[in-house]
């Protein structure tokens, strides 16, 4: 039985936009496969490994309907393989599926449709909301890199997601950091509070297209569900208190800085070559007209940046771990960016000048 005939790559970029969540090894060996299900000309292909599920659909010819589930990155591997300009035929035959292209012929194991396991729909209170492609890459892009990684405080290890008013923030943090942005809906939709898994985050960043395409969002308290193109990608929810944000970002930092991101970032990747492996700290020696970035590590080793800057204060020496810097100076776009700071026991607060919708603390270290 027929399942597709075409070009190589109306197969290839749907299965690439489902492969992305399969695990190589699994408990459950099905869940290293995808499912495909033919319905009259729309072959849809879905993919699972129980905490995310993705689907999405491709054109296709003939009025059968089949399913069956075969070795995801398997299936992904030959096709790569084959010639852009290769046109391919997948046929269902007994318990195999058979992939034919120009003269090559190469036959998959299959397991049966009915035993891949699905996620259930979610029912509950939900929030519908609706935002561009483009703007919630942005958002993810603007906070993820604060998320913790395996964290034992497993709410860490995810982004939290609000739909407050007319506004979308995420907040994301490891104990160490936090980065906040938000942005302006056209319509209000119901306020939700949810913490969406990292490989959720990870997953969304890496389909989403940088365009003006909707995104429609529907969050329920255990799910989120986002539809984009033909792109569905359902997620269970981290269950738990995330920390409260609003309190961690500093109100009323006095000593105020304007400095050029490019600047102060390659100043810091300098600094940060002569960092202790370790703790990676550097200090920022505040004075009036000057930003020194210096840094030193066990073999007695020195580095020292400095930078002219517009400010007319207190001095101030605070140290930073360099990583956090770097972060966020390689996740913002803009090129200027504002330090607040306060004494040598308080966070630093970043933000964009006359931007109120991105905030980043970063705790400061004893050096």
């Amino acid at each position: 039985m027929l399942l597709f005939k075409g070009p190589r790559d109306q197969l290839l970029a749907p299965l690439q936009a489902v492969c992305g969540i399969v695990e190589k090894r699994h408990t459950l060996p099905i869940l290293s496969n995808v499912l495909m299900e033919k319905n009259g000309e729309k072959l849809t292909l879905l993919a699972t490994d129980i905490e995310i599920q993705i689907t999405t659909e491709t054109p296709t010819q003939g009025t059968e309907k089949a399913s069956m589930t075969v070795g995801a990155r398997k299936l992904q591997d030959i096709l790569r393989s084959l010639p852009e300009s290769a046109e391919i035929s997948l046929a269902l035959d007994d318990k195999r599926l058979q992939l034919k292209a120009g003269k090559s012929r190469f036959n998959l194991q299959t397991l049966p449709a009915e035993d891949f396991p699905r996620m259930a729909t979610s029912d509950g209170l939900a929030s519908r909301l609706s935002i561009t492609q483009r703007q919630m890459k942005r958002l993810l892009a603007l906070v993820q890199y604060a998320m913790a990684q395996q964290d034992i405080r497993y709410y860490l290890n995810g982004l939290l997601l609000v739909a407050k008013g007319n506004e979308l923030r995420m907040v994301a943090t490891d104990g160490h950091r936090l980065a906040y942005s938000a942005e302006t809906l056209p319509e209000q939709p119901a306020p939700i509070e949810v913490i969406l898994p990292r490989k959720t985050v990870l997953e969304l960043s890496r389909q989403l297209a940088d365009s003006d395409d909707p995104l429609e969002v529907l969050l329920t308290p255990t799910q989120a569900r986002f539809s984009f193109g033909s792109i569905e990608l359902v997620s269970k929810l981290i269950d738990g208190k995330f920390p409260d944000y609003e309190r961690v970002i500093p109100q009323h930092h006095a000593k105020i800085i304007k400095l050029s991101r490019n600047t102060l970032l390659h100043s810091l990747l300098r600094a940060a070559i002569l960092t202790n492996e370790k703790f990676r700290g550097v200090r920022l020696v505040l004075s009036p007209g000057s930003l020194k970035i210096i840094s030193s590590n066990a073999e007695q080793e020195e580095a020292q940046e400095e930078i002219e800057i517009d400010y007319g204060g207190e001095a101030l020496d605070v140290g930073f771990n360099v990583t956090y810097l770097l972060d966020v100076l390689n996740n913002v776009g803009n090129e200027t960016i504002e330090l607040h700071l306060a004494d040598a026991n308080s966070s630093a607060l970043f933000v964009l000048p006359g931007n109120d919708t991105f905030k980043y603390v970063v705790m400061p270290m004893r050096i």
